[in-house]
């Protein structure tokens, strides 16, 4: 696995982690690194980590554009009501569509990859779709991801 795949991997068990137990993105992502960073491999560890931590906390930063963007991507979907895991392999994969300095379909085949991991395989039909429209949504910084101007 690439150390890049495996810092999303670490985002995701971080945004999972805030999601579900409602810590702060901060105080989750040290509970993620403290498990994943072996002290004696600190040193090779730390780039894959600094990656990871600018996924969780753009994540959270972004979370309100991001979950509009899933919105407005996903029609007929309320993302409260999607999985877990689902909603945040999303957030994390719109995060790198939105913001990210990644390739675009380098962001949605990573993010389908880990779905396979962690979810089900129709759950990396629904991500891939959704990613997809994302992806396809013009994005201004002026503006929100449903086209809004920012106030």
């Amino acid at each position: 696995m690439g150390k890049r795949r495996e810092a999303r991997e670490w985002a995701l068990k971080s945004l999972y982690l805030m999601d579900s137990s409602g810590l702060p993105a901060k105080q989750a992502w040290r509970a993620v690194r403290a498990e994943k960073i072996d002290d004696k491999r600190a040193g090779e560890e730390e780039a894959k980590a600094e990656f990871a931590k600018a996924l969780v906390l753009g994540a959270h930063e972004k979370r309100r554009e991001i979950d509009r963007a899933i919105g407005a991507a996903a029609k007929n979907w309320n993302i409260e009501r999607m999985a877990v895991v689902d909603r945040n392999i999303l957030r994390l994969a719109a995060y790198e569509l939105l913001y990210g300095d990644a390739p675009k379909a380098s962001a949605i085949n990573e993010a389908i990859e880990i779905a396979r991991k962690y979810s089900t395989e129709e759950s990396t039909k629904f991500i891939n779709g959704i990613l997809d429209k994302i992806r396809a949504m013009k994005h201004d910084p002026e503006e929100d991801p449903r086209g809004h101007r920012k106030t």
